[in-house]
């Protein structure tokens, strides 16, 4: 089986429109939770939410190519752009060996929203041409294999809140087994209008306080998840391929775990033991035992039942050692990105594991006795990372952990 390594990482996110802002924001405990600026909220009864500022898309691509893009589908396209540069992969020069997986919990929701408040007050024949290739979830891989030439498989994966996670750990075990070379992997979600705020608020997933110092994860006071958006997209490569051009490793990704909790559509199962399943399955794949673990990165979203879902899941897994661990949350700071967190949370672990500096779960006051884990509460902390676990669960059961580790020979 192939080794897959990190040669490149991009996002546009909340914290920043690029890694490295993005990471020194995360570091600071920096908070992008603020009343919602893309659209008129008035109607809802939550009117806060992590959106992305300053987002020029023609920076990343050509403006004419950009009117014809769902949001979700620019930010793809632009975290792809920053990967691929960090990563200095030539793409046409392996092209047939190269694929991509953009995963999307949702597609281009903002697309679906005004063409049907087109078809309503207009009529049929005034939607846009582009109505389709703008909504479909898979737009965000197509996208990206047009934009840079990548001839090898690409494909979406929707796994709700796990989609990025799962698209990740797909790209993974496509290279291990040799189907590819190199995989541009990630997850993009736009969810910044408002039929996808209102209908999440239906489902009673989010915080109504419209505080801004929420989400809290794990606290004793927390009361639901803040919604967020953004991409996040990696370039994953066999080591045989980054040896033989001499590419910079950032960390290796060294395991994949995946299962359904079967449960319930929304809530996650209570005892823990379909997340606590997939851990186990990625240490495993990983070859990583229980005590060789030096961070987990949360799902954390700031709901009751999945943080002590969670938390439970952590303990079932670890023992003893759970209490050892530090694990946070950085859903505290950039909102949840529907399917782009779990592709988000590798790039952070995979900076923790670079600058030895472990991101704060901010927002946090009151310890939960139920929540009883090492939360990194507020302030980052500095501590050697060889090791680090990225939780992501979703909607409908879905668990997929990954495992990121620090790379040597």
């Amino acid at each position: 089986m192939e080794r897959v390594v990190i040669t490149g990482i991009g996002t546009i996110n909340p914290l920043g429109l690029d890694p490295e802002n993005s990471w020194k924001n995360a570091l600071a405990g920096v908070s992008s939770t603020h009343e919602i600026e893309q659209f008129d909220a008035s109607r809802l009864s939550v009117r806060i939410a992590c959106e992305v500022k300053g987002f020029d898309p023609t920076k990343f691509m050509d403006s004419r190519n950009a009117r014809r893009m769902d949001r979700f589908e620019q930010y793809a396209v632009a975290s792809a752009r920053q990967a691929i540069a960090i990563s200095g992969l030539d793409i046409h020069a392996h092209s047939d060996r190269v694929g991509v997986v953009i995963a999307s919990a949702v597609g281009g929701i903002q697309t679906l929203q005004d063409a049907s408040k087109t078809l309503l007050t207009t009529g049929p024949r005034k939607l846009s041409p582009f109505t389709i290739p703008m909504l479909m979830p898979n737009g965000g891989s197509g996208m990206v294999a047009i934009e840079f030439g990548a001839h090898g498989p690409s494909f979406s994966v929707a796994s709700a809140c796990a989609s990025g996670a799962d698209g990740v750990g797909i790209a993974w075990r496509m290279i291990r087994s040799g189907d590819v070379d190199a995989m541009v992997a990630g997850a993009s979600d736009a969810t910044m209008c408002e039929l996808a705020m209102g209908a999440f608020d239906r489902v009673g997933a989010m915080t109504r306080g419209n505080s801004l110092a929420v989400p809290k994860p794990f606290d004793k006071n927390r009361d639901g998840l803040v919604m967020g958006e953004g991409a996040a997209v990696l370039v994953l490569e066999s080591l045989t391929l980054a040896r033989k051009r001499g590419a910079k490793i950032l960390a290796e990704l060294a395991g994949y775990g995946a299962t359904s909790d079967a449960y319930h559509v929304t809530a996650p199962a209570e005892d823990g033991s379909g997340s606590a399943r997939a851990i186990q399955l990625a240490l495993a794949s990983a070859g990583v035992k229980p005590e060789d673990v030096d961070y987990i990165n949360a799902h954390g979203t700031g709901t009751v039942l999945n943080d002590l879902s969670e938390t439970k899941a952590i303990k079932r897994v670890f023992g003893k050692l759970a209490y050892k661990i530090p694990v946070s949350s950085t859903k505290s700071m950039t909102g949840h990105m529907m399917g782009t967190t779990g592709a988000l949370e590798v790039i952070f672990c995979t900076l923790a594991i670079r600058d030895g500096k472990i991101p704060p779960t901010i927002h946090y006051t009151t310890p939960d006795p139920e929540c009883d884990l090492d939360y990194v509460p507020n302030i980052a902390r500095a501590k050697p990372v060889r090791v680090a676990v990225s939780n992501a669960f979703g909607f409908g059961g879905h668990n997929a952990v990954l495992v990121i580790r620090a790379f040597q020979e």
